[in-house]
């Protein structure tokens, strides 16, 4: 089982990740969180505000984020920037809060499981798992500036200082596909 998803009894999937790769998805989830940033309510997350229906109807940004790794995870939704604009107010709030909690839930698990050889995610952890690396993929590829057209960056030497990450990008894109295949069974 080791480096790859297999389906868990009763549903979901199960992994075995040694310390070393429970330390990078921990420290990639936890750098994933910074960058999507806190949540909206006082206390920096969803649900914690004082009045929750304020919280339901508050306006997002209208303007996509200057950073490249965030304008790829939230991208514009139209071609016309009026739609665009209307679309990401009153959309992006909820798929930060998706993201965060996706993230987080990665981190839960890792920490809870970090003792064990075996980490056991139920149904909806394997989706908030899926999200969560799909995520760390878009945001790696795009730091790295990865198109599809690109082979460059799978023969770089051991020298590149971009190495680790184009590793840890193909090591995620393995770990996304077979969890993809584990719960498509």
């Amino acid at each position: 089982m080791t480096g790859y998803f297999e389906t868990a009894p009763g549903g979901g999937a199960a992994i075995a990740l040694d310390e070393v790769e429970v330390s990078i998805l921990r420290s990639l989830a936890v750098q994933l969180l910074e960058l999507i940033g806190p949540g909206d309510g006082p206390e920096g997350g969803p649900g914690e505000s004082a009045d929750p229906l304020a919280e339901l109807f508050a306006d997002g940004p209208s303007k996509p984020p200057d950073d490249p790794a965030l304008a790829r995870l939230f991208p514009d939704a139209y071609e016309d920037a009026a739609d665009s604009s209307d679309f990401r107010r009153y959309t992006e709030n909820d798929l930060r809060s998706r993201k965060r909690e996706d993230a987080l839930a990665m981190v839960r698990t890792l920490d809870a499981g970090a003792g064990g050889p075996v980490i056991r995610l139920g149904p909806e952890e394997s989706r908030q798992w899926l999200g969560a690396l799909n995520d760390l993929r878009l945001t790696i590829g795009t730091r790295l500036d990865v198109d599809e057209e690109d082979n460059e960056l799978y023969r770089l030497p051991d020298s590149d200082p971009r190495k680790p990450m184009v590793m840890a990008y193909l090591w995620l894109g393995g770990l996304q596909e077979t969890l993809v295949e584990t719960l498509m069974r």
